[in-house]
């Protein structure tokens, strides 16, 4: 009986330790599946040392998008960026071809981020927070990737998720019609604005607790899986989005997320400059981001409880509101 066909299968934790073992030289290495989603997250143990192992989905990510991703994290590794990078097999290789049962998943193993998630940041890790942020923004600012990747932009972060997500709004029409006065509202304050000025780079888009560890008070940075090309604000955009939600949660006041926010500006900009224009874009960009990652759930099958009409309901009355407060929308 011929395989029936798959679009996303799990692989064995223990067969690609296995794997790690024979192509990469570490000896007895062990795995544990952590996360399954955009691409499956694998911890590897081997002679006391941890590793990340991510295979990717070859729907999701194209060899030439994870190419640029392991040539962005080279010149970081390279300018002395502290961000986890990939390791290359015995054969010089970073990418690994596992036949899955949908077809071909690449792999690349990286060195393990030390130290832990903290989502409430004290005063010295917000600081290194700013500077790493600026230093990647350096190198980002500067290298112009061989590989292809996506661009992050008014018509990509706005106008493509909104109609993807039109047919999962069908029955919630009013939260659909607060989405297009918002994103209306949202781009045509940014046209005001001098975007041609903004300091351009390839951003992480994700600036949030989940994708940085502390060592005590060191940082390294992981997951660049949403690397693309666009205004280099946007990251720092995502980390005051996240301290939003910390004030609108109840987990911070008012006060301190603002004292934390200013903190890490003053750090960033210790090392590289940001206009009082590119400050006022933040608030809306921070809108563009909710609809984009809303738009990128509606093309990925593992989220779709999250385009629920019961959570889509739910999600744009917590962003109505965000928007309400921080945006003079």
């Amino acid at each position: 009986m011929s395989l029936f066909p798959t679009i996303y299968s799990t692989l064995d934790p223990q067969a690609l330790a296995g794997l790690v073992t024979t192509r990469y030289g570490l000896p007895g290495a062990s795995g544990q599946l952590l996360v399954r989603g955009v691409g499956d997250t694998y911890l590897i143990k081997s002679a006391g040392q941890r590793f990340i192992l991510r295979v990717y989905r070859g729907s999701h990510r194209s060899l030439s998008q994870i190419n640029a991703e392991i040539e962005m994290l080279a010149a970081l590794k390279k300018a002395s960026v502290s961000v986890s990078y990939p390791l290359a097999d015995r054969q010089g290789n970073y990418i690994q071809q596992l036949e899955a049962a949908e077809g071909i998943r690449p792999a690349v193993l990286f060195t393990y981020a030390p130290g832990m998630t903290v989502n409430k940041l004290n005063d010295a890790q917000l600081k290194n927070l700013g500077r790493a942020m600026a230093a990647f923004h350096t190198v980002s600012a500067s290298v112009k990737l061989k590989a292809e990747r996506w661009e992050y932009n008014l018509t990509t972060i706005f106008d493509e998720p909104l109609q993807r997500l039109q047919p999962a709004f069908v029955s919630i029409p009013a939260e659909y019609d607060w989405w297009l006065k918002a994103v209306d509202q949202a781009k045509s304050a940014l046209t005001q604005l001098p975007l041609s000025d903004f300091s351009i780079g390839y951003c992480q888009y994700d600036f949030l607790p989940k994708n940085f560890h502390f060592e005590g008070d060191a940082i390294t940075l992981f997951d660049f899986d949403f690397l693309g090309h666009g205004w280099l604000v946007n990251d720092i955009m995502t980390f005051w989005t996240h301290l939003c939600l910390d004030v609108h949660f109840g987990r911070m006041t008012q006060a301190e997320a603002d004292r934390s926010f200013q903190l890490l500006l003053t750090e960033y900009r210790q090392l590289r400059s940001l206009s009082e224009a590119e400050l006022k874009a933040i608030p809306y960009l921070s809108l563009g981001w909710w609809c984009y990652y809303m738009g990128f759930h509606a093309t990925h099958d593992q989220f779709i409880a999250l385009i629920q009409p019961s959570q889509l309901s739910i999600r744009t009355g917590v962003i109505r509101k965000l928007a309400e407060k921080y945006s003079p929308l």
